[in-house]
C-alpha cells in the first residue's frame, strides 16, 4: 500500500514495542515481556527501553531513496478501511456489518522463537465489524464472549483459555478497549486472538489525510456518521498451534503383548481432522480387499462426510490404529474375515478405544451422528 496510507493510520509513527538490551551479553528483550528487571540470559544489568518500530521497510523502483520507501503491511485491516466507502456503495450494507479478510502479515519482531507462535512472516485473520457510535462497548463484549466460545467449541480446554482485557498503558494507538484471548501453551500464556474495539480512529485518520469522506449515511437520523469498529484479528499460525498443543496427548495403554505401552493420539475435535474416517481391512487380503474397498467407496461418494476418508492396509491393524491415532483421526472401520459372513464391520473410537459392531448398511447413517 501506499506509504502514506501507513503514515494516516499511525503505524509509521507508532506501531513500536518497548526494546531493552542487556548490558552484558547484548541479547535484546521486549520489556513488556520480560518477568524480570534483568536480563533472562545472563542475569546482567539492562538498558533503559525505548521503542523500537516493527514495521518492516523496502524500496519499491528502480531507484533506491526516500521517494521509493514502502512499508510491508503488518496488519491487514488499513486495506479494509481505505475502501470502506467502495465496499459500502457497491454493497449497500446497512449498520452494523463487518468486512473480513486473511492474508499475509510481515513484523519486525525483536525476538522470534516458541516454533511458529512469533515469526516475521506470518497469516493473520481480521474482521472490520462496523457499528453505530454507542453501540461499540455491547458488540465488543459480544464478540469477546463468541470468540471464546467458538475456541471451546472447537475442543480448546477452557482451563489453558483466558481473555485479559489491555491496561490503559499497554492498548495501541487507536484501541479504545482490547481484550487479548490467551492459550496456556507448554512455556505459559501467549495471545492468539485480540479483539479491539478502534472507535472511529482509522476512518477519521482515513478521511482527514485523503481528504475523501469515509461516512455511513444514517437512515433514521437522516445524517451522516462516522461508524465504530469491532476487530477480532488472529494469528492463523498461533491459533493451528493451540488447537494442536492442546490435542496432543501421550497416555499409557495395554499393549496385545500384556504389556504397557504409550500411546500418542491428537484429540482434535471431529470438525478439525483432517481426516475423518480410516477405512482398514484387518490383514492384506485378497479376500478382504474387495468388500474393504467397497465400504471406503461407499462412504466417499455418499457426501456424508464433509473431509477425508482414507483406505490403509499397510502394516499389522494395531500399527495402523496408532497411526490413525497420531493424525486424530476421530473414527477407523475395520473390515475382518467376520465381515465376509455378516456384513458387519467394527468401529473403533480414537479417544475411548472402545470398539462396537455395526452392520454396513447402518454406516451411512451412523457415522455422521459419531462425527457430531
Amino acid at each position: 500500500m501506499h506509504p502514506e496510507v501507513w503514515r494516516a493510520s499511525g503505524h509509521a509513527d507508532h506501531f513500536s514495542d518497548p526494546l531493552v538490551e542487556c548490558k552484558g551479553c547484548h541479547m535484546r528483550w521486549r520489556e513488556d515481556q520480560l518477568d524480570t528487571q534483568s536480563c533472562q540470559n545472563c542475569g546482567g544489568e539492562l538498558t533503559e527501553p525505548r521503542q523500537f518500530n516493527q514495521m518492516l521497510t523496502t524500496n519499491l523502483g528502480p531507484v533506491q531513496d526516500d521517494s521509493s520507501l514502502t512499508f510491508l503491511r503488518p496488519e491487514t485491516a488499513q486495506g479494509i478501511f481505505v475502501n470502506f466507502q467502495n465496499v459500502l456503495t457497491s454493497t449497500r450494507r446497512k449498520l452494523p456489518f463487518g468486512i473480513a479478510q486473511v492474508g499475509k502479515a510481515f513484523r519486525n519482531e525483536i525476538t522470534t522463537g516458541n516454533f511458529i507462535f512469533r515469526t516475521r512472516e506470518f497469516e493473520i485473520m481480521e474482521i472490520e465489524y462496523f457499528v453505530k457510535p454507542g453501540e461499540d462497548e455491547d458488540s465488543h463484549r459480544n464478540w469477546i464472549d463468541d470468540c471464546m466460545s467458538w475456541y471451546q467449541g472447537l475442543g480448546i480446554d477452557p482451563v489453558q483459555l483466558r481473555s485479559r482485557p489491555h491496561d490503559v498503558k499497554e492498548l495501541a494507538h487507536y484501541s479504545k478497549a482490547t481484550s487479548d484471548i490467551e492459550y496456556q501453551f507448554p512455556w505459559g500464556w501467549g495471545e492468539i486472538q485480540g479483539i479491539a474495539n478502534r472507535s472511529d480512529f482509522d476512518l477519521h485518520a482515513h478521511s482527514e489525510a485523503s481528504g475523501e469522506t469515509l461516512s455511513y449515511f444514517d437512515e433514521e437520523t437522516h445524517s451522516h456518521i462516522t461508524p465504530y469498529v469491532i476487530e477480532p484479528s488472529s494469528g492463523v499460525d498461533r491459533t493451528v498451534m493451540a488447537f494442536l498443543v492442546d490435542a496432543y496427548t501421550e497416555e499409557e495403554v495395554p499393549a496385545a503383548s500384556g504389556k504397557i505401552e504409550k500411546r500418542v493420539l491428537l484429540k482434535l475435535h471431529p470438525t478439525l481432522a483432517p481426516i475423518k474416517v480410516a477405512i482398514l481391512p484387518l490383514s492384506r487380503n485378497e479376500k478382504l480387499a474387495p468388500l474393504a474397498r467397497d465400504v471406503h467407496d461407499t462412504v466417499r461418494r455418499s457426501g456424508i462426510i464433509d473431509g477425508l476418508i482414507q483406505y490403509d492396509d499397510a502394516q499389522s491393524i494395531g500399527r495402523r490404529y496408532r497411526r490413525q491415532d497420531e493424525v486424530g483421526t476421530p473414527i477407523c472401520v475395520t473390515v475382518d474375515f467376520d465381515s465376509l459372513d455378516d456384513n458387519a464391520v467394527t468401529i473403533r473410537d480414537r479417544d475411548t478405544m472402545k470398539q462396537e459392531r455395526l452392520p454396513i448398511d447402518q454406516l451411512l447413517s451412523e457415522l455422521p451422528q459419531r462425527l457430531t
